[in-house]
């Protein structure tokens, strides 16, 4: 992995609570608050300036923080415009490029490969737990109602931390 353990292991720390903000709001009413998009980005800004000031690795300096920010500008177009197209929603694309930063673009193959994976487990998982006795744990939630929709914020909640936790044991790059 591109991404040094030791930066994986601080965003994994930083990062889990807005992921898990953002799969759980998306869940329960099928939208994913901006604060949560507002927190990730705070927390690259603020945690990735930190760990060029302080951390350990020489690799990562002030060119791959700011170049990192570009990921975030590009995602945002891209995702605005599919959302504009109607195949995303806002708030899905929000969070994908408040998350963009923290991808180290080496990484990207992986990433999207973990986000498939990811997105197919959370699928049928929600769907099991939809048609199950389980949703009436949480019976107000706007994903269990029929229809095609599927809360993604579940998907993409889920793959940030996995990408981190891999580069934290050390996965080697494919």
């Amino acid at each position: 992995m591109d991404i040094p353990a030791e930066q994986a292991l601080w965003f994994l720390i930083l990062t889990l609570p807005s992921c898990l903000w953002a799969a759980w709001s998306d869940m329960r009413a099928m939208k994913i608050p901006n604060r949560a998009t507002d927190l990730m980005l705070a927390i690259y800004l603020i945690a990735g300036a930190a760990l060029v000031l302080w951390g350990s690795d020489p690799a990562w300096g002030w060119t791959d923080y700011l170049w990192r920010l570009v990921h975030f500008a590009v995602v945002l177009a891209l995702g605005m415009a599919l959302t504009a197209a109607r195949l995303m929603g806002a708030g899905d694309a929000k969070f994908l490029a408040a998350a963009a930063p923290f991808v180290a673009v080496g990484d990207l193959g992986v990433v999207v490969m973990l986000y498939l994976a990811t997105l197919l487990v959370t699928f049928v998982l929600h769907r099991i737990a939809r048609a199950s006795p389980l949703r009436t744990l949480a019976p107000g939630w706007e994903s269990w109602k029929p229809g095609k929709r599927f809360p993604m914020g579940l998907a993409f909640g889920v793959t940030l931390p996995l990408y981190f936790l891999l580069a934290v044991l050390g996965l080697p790059r494919v």
